[in-house]
Formats: C-alpha cells, structure tokens, sequence
C-alpha cells in the first residue's frame, strides 16, 4: 500500500521517493510506502494554505472552534485503529496512548473554549481626544491578528499530543494560520490517520481545503524547503537542539526571517534539600526514579540531573536511590537513532574520569530498549566539565554531590537555559536557600516546588518553555492557551471607520468580550 501526502484535502504522491515506518519493538519496517513530497507539491501546499488564510483568519471564534472540536472528535472517531497503530510505530504502551490521546482531544478543546470567551486578542482601544492640549489625540485601536500560514514539525517523543494535531497544530488554528504538518519519519501510519481525521474536519465545517496539509520526507530537504517557503509566516518544532538550530538557521537565511518557535531539550535539574532527605529520603528516591524513567525517559522534561548537599541521610538516599533504579524496568526506545544516542550519551557521560556509575541495567540482547542508569559526580567537577552539561535523552540521571550550600549555589549558576527546575525541600529547607531559589529562577521557564518535572498540563498558567537552549525564545509556551501568541502579531487601526474595524475593537462591544478602554479593563 503506498500512502500520499495530503495536499489541502486532496492526496498527492507525484514524486518516486518513499520510506517506511519502523516497529521499534519489533525493529522491523512496516508495510506500506509512504511518498516524500516534491517541490511542487510543497509550493501547492502552501500557496493553498496562503489562499485560505485570506478567509479562515477573519472566521469568528465560535466557527473556529466548531472546527477544533470537529478535528477532537474525528480522532476520537478512530478508536483503537489510532491506539494499536501509535503503539506499533512507537513502543509505548496502551495506557500511555490513550492518556495522550486525551490530551490531544482535550488541548484542541480548551483552545476552542478560548475562542469562544474571545479577550485573547488582547483588545485595546484610546479613544480620540481632539480638545488635548497640547496635541490632540487620535483614536487607536489595536488587537492581536494571525501572521499566516505556519510549518509544524511533528515530534517523536509525543506521536499525538506535539505532533500532527498536537499543541503546536491546535494553537496555529486558533490563531487564525493554517497548518502544514510535516509528519515525523518514526510515526508516519499516525500521522496518516491523524491528518485524514483533520481533513475530514476541514470538509465538515466548510472550510477551504487549504486549511491544513500534511506532507512526508526527509527534515533536511523537505522541512528546509519548507521552512524557506517566503509564504510561510512561522515555525512550531519540538525535537533536538540540532534539529531546531537547523530550522532556526534556515528562517534566518530566508529574505524575511521568521520566527521558529523551537523545543530543544533541557536537563531538568532537581535539586534536593538537606531536610528533606533526612525526613523523606526514600520516598524521594522512589519519586525520582519513576520520573526519570516514565516513558523510557523521552520526555522533555526528563528530570537528568539531581543535585544534593552532603548532610545527614545522604548516605541512605543515595543508597535508596540505586536500589529504586535496580527495580526499574527497561522498555523500548522510539526509534533506533534514539536509542543509539541515549547508549553512546549514556557512556560518554560515565567515561568521564571524575564520574562513578551508581547503577546500570544489564544489556543481555541488542533491543532498542532504554535501560535506566544513574551515576555520581561531585559538584567542583561537574561545574567545569561541559560534557557533564549536556542532555541525556532516556532513563538517565547524574547526582551531583555538593559539599556546601555555597557549590549548591554555583551549580545553579553554571546551568543553561532550562524547561523546569525543581526543588525539593521542608518550609525550612526552603526558607534557608533564597539564593538558590533566586539563582534557579533566572535559569528555567517553570519553577517546581516538591514535585517532579514529568507532567505538564495544559491549562491558562502552564509555561512550557524556557532560556535558550532549551528553547530558541523563552518569552513563548508550547503548552497551554498561551502558546496561541507565538502565531499572532499586533495590528493598530488609527481613525479607521467603523465599518472596517474588527468586530473585537468596534464601539459597543459587539461581541461582549474584556478590553482594555483608555486604560481601563472592561466590557463596556
């Protein structure tokens, strides 16, 4: 069977090149072909995208959120066909697909709830005053707006939730821009399914077919032509700081730059307090090794890093802390390229002269599963080793011992950007380390108090994001109501007629939502 592309609503395979979809459990490819898209094809995809953008933008709230709850419910139309098909292309397990499954569905609800209430576009009007001394004013009015059509790049790590009809998808939508999906290599029959579901949303609610296209292939030819498109406006991608520094270089080469709103990868430093380990120790090791290992580790927010002082009961959670480890269980990887990079990143780290393996899970077959590890090293050698530094993606963490509250300080200070920074303590323990609490602020995008970093939801306060490098703009979320912003630009209308204005910015309140008035937040 050879599966297209989807080119505004239509499938379209011209070009000769395929590739397959992989079972990482099994490591065998799947059946079917899957066609790369050409050029051509590209250039269709996205100039259609562009023509339904000069209509889809100016859709009211409730008939774009008609729409995401048509593409909610399509996927969930699909039933177990998405489950087995996601869990064959990925190795997760059912009760993992369903969980992210829901959050898929539930993400593109939420978004439709925001369109609905409307004062996301940030509505703000001063009214004309022509008696000012001594300048009059004129009338100002100003709201957010959609840039255009925008790439997305499907992730590997979440085959639904930051993929084909994930955060990215759902937030670019809303916004007004149409959507090109370039589907990940390793879940290629999802994406099909996913991208069908989307479409037949697209023909339900009468929208241009233009809407949304999903094409296959290489990210190096396909994705950079992609990113290159001068009708592209911007770019979602969550992957590794590789493949998001590629894209942010080839937008920074077009004529126009654009933004790409990159995920990259973080360490996720947990830092454990002294009280804390004397009264919870277990308990915690416990913790973190289950969040180090949750999803093989391939999550974004992966704890790699934990970081303790010296002082009573480090001995036994340390102790704790292996035997947790030696209970975990290994299971299968993504893909083969990831799984190779957690093996050879895994051994780098450890074959570092100043690092002591704690634990390591026996490798008795050539599987691609992750087998959880975790290693030691004092806090004066992991300062200045930069190796040490670097993201492990998969079941792997790095304790780093501090002698003193003083080096608890100055690893807080040697970090880069990061996604999460957690901290885990007693009210004393907290109390007594605002230096560490201030220091771990200005590294990280969400500051976590007695709890793990695995576990993102997706609400109106949630920042999923952080300092570069662990994303290529920290201002920007990739999860929550928020990351609609990402795909937005400010627009003021000064002196225009009332018949031009947008309804969000016309007197009286058409459409009843809170504005901002002459400095003043209202409904009137």
């Amino acid at each position: 069977m050879i599966t297209d592309n989807l080119i505004a609503g239509n499938p379209s395979g011209i070009g000769a090149e395929t590739i397959k979809a992989v079972d990482p459990a099994k490591r065998t490819q799947t059946s079917e072909l899957f066609k790369c898209a050409t050029e051509d094809e590209l250039n269709t995809a996205v100039q259609e995208a562009y023509n339904a953008w000069l209509t889809y933008k100016n859709l009211s709230g409730s008939k774009k959120a008609q729409f995401l709850r048509t593409i909610a419910d399509e996927i969930e139309a699909l039933g177990d066909t998405l489950v087995q098909r996601v869990m064959i292309e990925s190795g997760l397990p059912e009760g993992r697909v369903v969980g992210e499954r829901g959050r898929t569905c539930g993400q593109l609800r939420l978004f439709a709830e925001l369109l609905e209430e409307g004062s996301w576009v940030e509505a703000r009007i001063d009214e004309a005053m022509p008696d000012r001394t001594p300048l009059p004013r004129v009338d100002i009015r100003k709201m957010l707006q959609s840039t255009g059509p925008v790439a997305v790049f499907a992730a590997s790590n979440f085959p639904l939730a930051f993929s084909t009809a994930g955060g990215d998808t759902a937030s670019a939508l809303a916004a007004g821009s149409p959507v090109i999906v370039k589907a990940h290599s390793s879940h290629l029959g999802t994406n099909a399914l996913v991208a069908e579901a989307i479409t037949k949303a697209v023909k339900k609610c009468g929208l241009p077919g233009g809407v949304f296209s999903s094409v296959q292939g290489s990210g190096r030819t396909v994705g950079k032509k992609l990113v290159q498109h001068p009708l592209i406006k911007a770019v979602g991608f969550t992957g590794s700081y590789t493949g998001g520094m590629a894209l942010v270089k080839a937008a920074n080469e077009r004529k126009e730059p654009i933004p790409v709103y990159a995920e990259m990868g973080s360490i996720n430093p947990v830092f454990v307090l002294n009280q804390k380990i004397k009264t919870e120790g277990k308990a915690i090791a416990a913790q973190i090794a289950g969040s180090v290992n949750l999803g093989a580790g391939q999550f974004c927010t992966n704890p790699g890093l934990t970081i303790v002082e010296k002082g009573e009961g480090l001995k036994e959670f340390m102790e704790a802390l292996t035997e947790e480890f030696a209970k975990l269980d290994a299971a299968t990887m993504l893909n083969e390229t990831i799984h190779s990079a957690y093996v050879n990143g895994k051994k780098e780290c450890v074959d570092q002269a100043e690092v002591s393996l704690l634990f390591d899970a026996e490798s008795n077959d050539d599987s691609w599963k992750g087998r959880p590890g975790i290693a030691q090293v004092s806090a004066k050698d992991f300062i200045k080793n930069n190796t040490l530094h670097q993201e492990v993606f998969g079941p792997f963490t790095l304790l780093v011992v501090c002698e003193n509250k003083e080096e608890l300080n100055e690893v807080t200070r040697a970090l880069e950007g990061q996604l999460t920074g957690s901290i885990l303590g007693t009210e004393d323990d907290l109390n007594n380390n605002p230096t560490l609490i201030e220091n771990l602020s200005q590294r990280v995008g969400r500051l976590i108090f007695n709890g793990v970093p695995t576990g993102v939801e997706v609400c109106h306060a949630m920042h999923h994001g952080g300092p570069f490098p662990s994303t290529s703009n920290g201002m920007y979320t990739s999860v929550g109501t928020d990351a609609i912003k990402r795909f937005v630009r400010p627009l003021s209308f000064q002196n225009a007629p009332q018949s031009i204005l947008p309804d969000a910015l016309k007197d009286g309140n058409p459409l009843n939502i809170w504005r901002k008035v002459n400095g003043l937040t209202t409904k009137e």
